[in-house]
């Protein structure tokens, strides 16, 4: 990777990660707005870890289940499109990686809204077995305790 586009990359990552701030902090429709802004500017051949990321936290500034779980889509299909390369220019393997129980999570909880509890299953079964990559931190118990409750929010249907 040149130094033009590591700066390149951390710029988009800093514009990602004020807006998560804003998110965090209450102003969904402002995080909402510079996300999708920096959504277009990428473009459909943007770097697929930045548009699986900007994906991710798109999908939770958004108020329609549906519009939420199409960009949760988004995000597994942009993480589904990164190649070995790209990863290992950014040393992301690992972060990807931690990434998909999340993904999976957070389509599992889509389908749950929807009231499509067999798709909400299979990926509730799929941030399972990817969360075997998860560290035991305070990311891993949350996402695993995460798993755990939606699972027992299923079953009780």
């Amino acid at each position: 990777m040149t130094e033009q586009q590591r700066t390149s990359d951390e710029a988009v990552l800093t514009r990602i990660g004020q807006a998560r701030m804003l998110l965090h902090g209450g102003d969904r429709e402002e995080a909402r707005n510079r996300l999708g802004v920096l959504w277009q500017q990428l473009g459909p051949d943007g770097d697929p870890l930045h548009r699986c990321t900007l994906a991710h936290y798109l999908a939770d500034t958004q108020d329609d289940p549906d519009t939420e779980l199409a960009w949760d889509l988004r995000a597994l299909s942009a993480a589904d499109g990164l190649e070995d390369g790209r990863l290992a220019a950014h040393d992301s393997a690992a972060a990807l990686r931690a990434l998909y129980p999340s993904l999976h999570l957070n389509l599992a909880a889509d389908y749950a809204k929807l009231s499509r509890p067999d798709a909400a299953r299979a990926h509730l079964e799929r941030a399972r077995a990817a969360s075997e990559a998860l560290d035991d931190d305070r990311y891993g118990r949350g996402v695993r305790a995460a798993i755990e409750h939606l699972d027992r929010r299923l079953r009780e249907g």
